[in-house]
């Protein structure tokens, strides 16, 4: 959410990041909400003066035998207190239109982000890997011979419907294995602290990170109100939410693996083949909380240990930097990182590292107090896949395939399937 204060300073600044976002300018609206309202908060405080100072000589008055005065100030007291509700509601009224629309606009774009409609604006800023060059028609992932024993649609269509996918056998084996592998990289290597976090949380956790209420319909509400997370960057950045905490606690970051759900409203009709685009999927999540002036430093780290896991899986990849439309809702500037998939010979993304700076933390009201200073800042969060679980299975599949349709496995992940080396064209571990 943004900060009043600096709009009231700088309004021509923040119309003009709105504008990089492709918002209108908003500044003279919200200003005169927040003049109206603090126009009635002022009114009011003086009210209450008036009344205080009516009240304090109601009691002189009746000493004295003066009904007349008595009665007045009676009168007045009564007044007063009725138009101090009044203005404290009219109040409230508008601070709540004005935090509905602080909370509906996006975050100011960093000012390094380059400008752009969509995604054929963003700029590639690193590139790693060679692409392997078969001497075959390169598969897509659901139709290489020895994966589909192991990957069942139809199955999953019968007890869930659309875009679900039934793993078994070997192909559950990596795809699990895939999980602990990432997890035992950012703990190990990545000085990430591991974390098993609920998948239903509660409104204030989807507020708090900037998926409501704007993005209500991408999610999934239970009956009694719970929310599924889209991704555990909910519940891992709510972990300092309301929290006052001291500097030395900072930075921290966490790591996750969960289950994640997402409507996908709005993308009917892409990515329909296959388990690129799924309502249930699993990620590894990255989450960092950090002080304002490390937070740059940090979302080039979070790059890094993101880029880090395809490195060892030998997947060639690139790194993009967002443009400014086709950025996410809370974030300041995003890394996306594109993996190579042989079956659709181009890049798809499997990673977005993001840096949102005070946005989420103000929502949060996630706060932390250098030692010596009596006021508290608001901390700063980052999050990114680490990375997107069925995203890194389809790449092993695709990048690993042999003409007779076997399926050669990363050498980092032989020890988690048990010395397995391949699957077999019958879909075997092998």
């Amino acid at each position: 959410m943004h900060d009043i204060r600096a709009i009231r300073e700088n309004p021509s600044a923040f119309d003009a990041a709105l504008a990089k976002r492709g918002v209108a300018p908003m500044s003279s609206e919200i200003l005169a909400i927040d003049e109206s309202r603090r126009a009635k908060i002022t009114a009011a405080e003086a009210a209450l003066a008036d009344r205080n100072a009516a009240s304090k000589n109601v009691g002189a008055a009746k000493a004295k035998g003066d009904d007349a005065e008595f009665e007045r100030l009676r009168a007045l007291v009564a007044e007063k207190k009725a138009e101090i509700a009044d203005l404290e509601e009219q109040a409230k009224v508008e601070d709540a239109k004005l935090n509905d629309i602080l909370m509906a606009l996006p975050n100011s774009p960093h000012d390094d982000v380059p400008e752009g409609a969509d995604e054929n604006d963003n700029v590639e800023i690193h590139k790693w890997g060679t692409p392997p060059a078969f001497d075959f028609d390169a598969k897509e992932h659901f139709e290489i011979t020895g994966v589909m024993p192991g990957m069942d649609f139809e199955t999953a269509a019968k007890l869930s419907g659309a875009r679900f996918v039934l793993l078994s056998g070997a192909i559950a084996r990596i795809h699990r294995a895939l999980a602990q592998f990432m997890l035992d990289t950012h703990t190990s290597e990545n000085g990430l602290t591991e974390v098993n976090a609920p998948v239903l949380v509660r409104d204030e956790a989807m507020l708090g990170t900037g998926q409501l209420p704007k993005f209500a319909e991408d999610s999934y509400q239970t009956t009694n109100g719970w929310w599924l997370v889209p991704t555990s960057e909910v519940t891992l950045t709510n972990i300092v939410a309301g929290s006052m905490i001291s500097e030395d606690y900072l930075p921290r970051r966490y790591t996750a693996h969960s289950l994640c759900f997402r409507s996908e409203a709005g993308s009917a009709g892409r990515d329909t083949s296959g388990m690129l685009r799924q309502h249930q999927f699993e990620k590894v999540e990255m989450v960092s909380v950090t002080k304002p002036e490390d937070s740059r430093a940090e979302l080039d780290r979070m790059t890094k240990c993101a880029e880090g896991i395809l490195e060892k899986l030998n997947l060639a990849y690139r790194t993009v930097v967002l443009c400014t439309g086709d950025m996410g809702f809370g974030a300041q500037r995003t890394h996306d990182i594109e993996v190579w998939l042989p079956g659709q010979n181009t890049y798809r993304e499997i990673s977005s590292c993001s840096v949102c700076g005070d946005f989420q933390a103000r929502r949060m009201n996630a706060r932390f107090k250098r030692e010596g200073e009596k006021k508290p800042e608001f901390v700063h969060t980052l999050n990114g896949s680490g990375l997107a679980v069925g995203r890194c299975l389809i790449a092993v599949l695709e990048n690993g395939q042999n003409a007779d349709g076997s399926i050669t496995m990363p050498d980092v992940l032989h020890p988690y399937l048990g010395g397995k080396t391949q699957v077999t064209a019958d879909g075997q571990l092998a």
